[in-house]
């Protein structure tokens, strides 16, 4: 079901960086979306450049980018990680990986791939990642626990994946409260996918920002 679009920044933050989970939304104007997406504003509270500053990708890792839309987060991280490095950008909305790519055509980066996913597949390929990103992406999930097993497989060993979402609770941007979840409650699933909590981040004023491994068996 498609969605009236909203006034940025809740279009923002209602979308998430991608409608993984298309129910909450689809956009009917494509060019107004990804405006809104890439809008400075939300640089404020979604403070990429801190973010990516804590997790610090290293030149020749491959990175995961799963709801990487328009690429908000995919280019800077290509820039992070250099020629020698890769990120897969996953989407399940065709048109948004089509503006992805009109954006990689333009620049000169040549170390991302665009990957058309299913909603309950990432279709990565098995122990590829380093470093797994989901950012305001986890709650348009159908399974998440199935999701977050499926991106551990894709870790190599020593890899990370970082959930970034909306506390649930009343905020200037981001879905409802009911279509959230709570730090504790994300933490409990990821712990069912066979996922542990090796960091945190507090930052982030709208945002959890929980960086998880494999649990040692």
């Amino acid at each position: 079901m498609t969605r009236p679009m909203l006034a940025a920044p809740a279009a923002i933050a209602l979308l998430g960086s991608v409608p993984m989970h298309r129910h909450h939304g689809n956009p009917e104007d494509l060019d107004s979306y990804v405006a809104k997406m890439e809008d400075p504003s939300r640089a404020e509270w979604q403070k990429p450049d801190e973010v990516l500053r804590v997790l610090a990708p290293r030149r020749g890792q491959v990175v995961c980018d799963i709801g990487a839309g328009p690429g908000y987060f995919t280019f800077p991280v290509a820039r992070a990680v250099g020629e020698a490095g890769h990120v897969y950008a996953v989407d399940v909305e065709p048109r948004i990986l089509e503006a992805l790519r009109k954006r990689l055509r333009k620049s000169r980066l040549r170390n991302v791939t665009p990957v058309l996913a299913l909603e309950d597949d990432p279709l990565v390929p098995t122990a590829s990642c380093d470093l797994i990103l989901v950012v305001d992406t986890y709650h348009h999930f159908p399974d998440g626990p199935a999701y977050l097993r499926r991106l551990a497989r894709s870790l190599r060993p020593g890899g990370r994946l970082v959930n970034i979402d909306f506390h649930k609770r009343e905020l200037p941007v981001g879905p409802p409260p009911e279509h959230k979840l709570t730090r504790e409650e994300f933490l409990a699933l990821a712990d069912a996918a066979g996922l542990a909590l090796v960091e945190e981040h507090p930052f982030l004023p709208y945002q959890y920002f929980l960086v998880l491994a494999p649990r040692r068996t």
